[in-house]
């Protein structure tokens, strides 16, 4: 997609996406992400994180809250509009730029992440090179994404195609495609091995048996890279 094609996708979407997980099953979707997050990049006060595709910021005040200083990177100004809103008073800064083009010198940040925006990015090696490039040495790169290997998966694209939704530009990635992409080897996992339609409180106990199990089936995969 080029620059202004993948802007529109999210500019209509802020308000939807934050909403999404305020509803039961979004609200416990958002805990089990976060905690696979928070679990691998292991925010510090005084570090500089780098949030690529911070969206909205919903993730991003979660990184805020162990104290380190956040700049929230993302190429719609909408939602970075909403992330500036939601995040006012933190220490916490906005780009408007692209992924794939950081406008960062050579290793300016402790440890960088980005959550669910390597889906709409067609290269994505070319954009964990870029994480790794503005990473300092011995720095941590954290990326998630949505995994092929979920029921979700298949029900996303089926939906998309029913209703034209965001997903029909989402490109689906295995938890070993997701290992394949950086230069260096890394911990992978998943979380969501519930699903959508099912009930909250059912939710909660198939969690913990996906994750006690060690699946790599969940709707969320997520890596973590140290930059040798």
């Amino acid at each position: 997609m080029m620059n202004r094609e993948k802007e529109q996708l999210f500019d209509q979407w802020p308000e939807a996406y934050d909403q999404w997980f305020t509803t039961p099953i979004g609200s416990l979707v958002k805990k089990y992400e976060a905690e696979l997050i928070l679990d691998l990049l292991n925010p510090e006060k005084g570090e500089v994180i780098l949030d690529a595709g911070c969206g909205t910021g919903i993730f991003t005040l979660d990184i805020l809250s162990l104290g380190p200083k956040v700049i929230g990177l993302d190429i719609s100004h909408p939602m970075l509009t909403q992330a500036r809103k939601k995040l006012k008073g933190s220490r916490f800064g906005i780009v408007l730029a692209d992924m794939l083009h950081l406008p960062f010198s050579e290793s300016p940040f402790d440890k960088v992440v980005s959550i669910t925006a390597l889906e709409f990015i067609r290269d994505a090696e070319a954009a964990v090179k870029e994480l790794f490039r503005v990473t300092r040495k011995g720095g941590t790169i954290v990326v998630a994404t949505l995994n092929s290997l979920s029921p979700w998966a298949a029900k996303r694209i089926a939906e998309a195609k029913e209703r034209h939704s965001i997903f029909e530009k989402a490109i689906f990635r295995s938890p070993d495609d997701l290992r394949s992409l950086a230069p260096v080897n890394g911990a992978v996992k998943t979380a969501i091995h519930f699903q959508k339609e099912d009930d909250p409180e059912k939710a909660v106990e198939i969690e913990r048996q996906g994750e006690r199990r060690g699946l790599n089936t969940g709707a969320f995969v997520a890596a973590r890279w140290e930059k040798k």
